[in-house]
């Protein structure tokens, strides 16, 4: 169901581009409660290695939809904008702005223009596809999405078995998933918003990149990886960037600095794929480091 008009502000742009705290220091300033919007930072546990805000900031301003799934379990979009449009509804109810924030391009789409309508799932194609890619590979499969669906393959890595079968699956059904997310760019607004987004340097990005990526390698992400591992099993789910290699450096197969080498290799490639999203969205305001934060506090003051 659509909900009533309502004004929401939107905070997007890449990993590292310093969301989180141009988001905090505005909500201060303008009486605000944070909406995640981060697919990854919706799963409990799993901390250090999404670079989820830290108690001291969850504290200082009210934050909504993290830590609702375990990891594991499904979150989509379908799913994640019916909590949010809940979350909203509640913050608006209170007298204040909602400010939703995060780098996941599918999720503030779906929210803002609702969920692209694809065809629903073929369990025997399903099938078929994952025996071919335990007998030929992933990037066997990676390789024939890009022959149909060039725009999917370039979003979706090659180890992403989930989304490249989905991709795939819908290809089979007439048009591609590219075509479709293109056609719902233009679907009509559920919420009125401004849709602000970071543009930080490409130099820059990749140097904060590259820290964030130390820091995590040797922050906790190897305790995170130990304790799914000792509470999934083997082998474990698809999970957020850069689990798949932290487990294998808690079982001894890389070393800490090939960790760093990985994380950092896997969220450049991952803010690509953010900023080639996100140059495709309506209305977007791309926002330099500098101009950020006075522009999202009045975004969020001047709001209706």
């Amino acid at each position: 169901m659509t909900p009533a008009p309502t004004f929401v502000a939107v905070l997007a742009g890449p990993t590292a581009s310093g969301k989180t705290r141009v988001a905090i220091e505005a909500a201060i300033r303008a009486g605000a409660e944070i909406v995640n919007a981060d697919s990854q930072q919706v799963y409990r546990g799993l901390d250090v290695g999404t670079a989820k805000p830290t108690p001291e900031e969850r504290a200082a301003v009210p934050h909504h939809l993290l830590d609702i799934a375990d990891p594991g379990d499904g979150m989509d979009a379908a799913r994640w904008t019916s909590l949010a449009d809940q979350a909203i509804r509640e913050i608006r109810e209170r007298g204040h702005v909602p400010l939703v924030v995060g780098g996941t391009g599918l999720y503030v789409r779906a929210l803002l223009h609702g969920v692209v309508e694809a065809p629903g799932r073929d369990p025997a194609l399903r099938t078929r596809l994952e025996e071919e890619a335990a007998l030929h590979g992933r990037g066997a499969l990676h390789r024939r999405l890009a022959e149909v669906d060039p725009g999917a393959a370039a979003r979706i890595r090659e180890n992403d078995l989930v989304r490249i079968v989905r991709a795939l699956e819908i290809a089979a059904g007439g048009r591609t998933q590219t075509e479709l997310f293109e056609a719902h760019r233009f679907a009509p607004r559920r919420y009125r918003y401004r849709l602000l987004a970071l543009d930080v340097p490409r130099d820059e990005l990749h140097r904060r990149i590259g820290e964030r990526a130390k820091a995590i390698a040797c922050g906790g992400i190897l305790e995170e990886a130990r304790a799914l591992r000792s509470r999934l099993g083997a082998p474990l789910p698809r999970l957020p960037i850069g689990y798949a290699d932290a487990d294998a450096c808690a079982a001894g197969e890389i070393g800490m600095e090939e960790l760093a080498v990985r994380l950092a290799t896997l969220h450049r490639r991952y803010a690509r794929r953010q900023v080639i999203w996100l140059r495709r969205e309506q209305d977007v305001e791309w926002l330099a480091p500098p101009s950020a934060l006075p522009a999202l506090v009045d975004a969020l003051r001047t709001a209706p």
